[in-house]
């Protein structure tokens, strides 16, 4: 952490519902849009986002990520960062787990990876150089991505192996708080959904 500055507090942003997070395809860098609904989910972030003062606005380059972000308000400060791309599932792209399990059926991304794609270590080695940009920034940043990505970015803010974002259920739409206890790296807030008013 650079002297004279506070650590940063992070807001990490899932996407809205796409086609494939309602079919359960593993979505890597298959580049869809938001549906409908996951378009005025994005919306409902807005007032929660738009007004907040971020020192650093990152996005993965995939228009869902995106597109979240801009409908979130923040469209004018986002920066896009390769690194929050999401996982790179290999032959696994646009395949349900159920499907992959068919051939493996104790196949797990958090520890198995992907053949032909990115393996955990590769991921959280992508991740580990986000954090370090991110830790010396004074003030809050915020991380448009993806659930895998984003479960992995939690497991290395505290310390833990790219194997633990198992641990870490995400929904889309949804928004976490990362920060620090008495210096430590913690979780101040983890899968806080936005409701739609039908859903209320």
């Amino acid at each position: 952490m650079a002297a004279g500055k506070s650590p940063a507090e992070v807001v990490l942003v899932r996407h809205g519902e796409t086609e494939w997070t309602l079919s359960g395809q593993h979505t890597g860098r298959t580049d869809i849009p938001l549906t409908e609904r996951g378009r005025k989910q994005a919306l409902l972030l807005e007032p929660l986002l738009s007004t907040a003062n971020f020192a650093l606005v990152l996005s993965s380059p995939l228009q869902r990520a995106r597109e979240t972000c801009e409908l979130a308000g923040l469209g004018s400060r986002m920066e896009i960062e390769p690194d929050l791309m999401e996982w790179d599932y290999g032959e696994y792209e646009g395949i349900t787990s159920k499907e992959i399990k068919r051939t493996a059926p104790n196949w797990m991304v958090f520890r198995d990876g992907c053949p032909g794609g990115e393996t955990p270590d590769q991921v959280g080695a992508r991740v580990d150089r986000l954090i370090r940009r991110i830790r010396p920034v004074a003030g809050r940043v915020a991380l448009f991505a993806h659930g895998h990505l984003l479960r992995v970015f939690v497991s290395r803010w505290i310390g833990f192996p790219p194997s633990a974002g198992r641990h870490f259920l995400l929904d889309t739409s949804t928004v976490g708080v990362l920060g620090y206890y008495q210096g430590v790296p913690a979780v101040k807030r983890w899968n806080a959904p936005v409701t739609l008013p039908n859903e209320m």
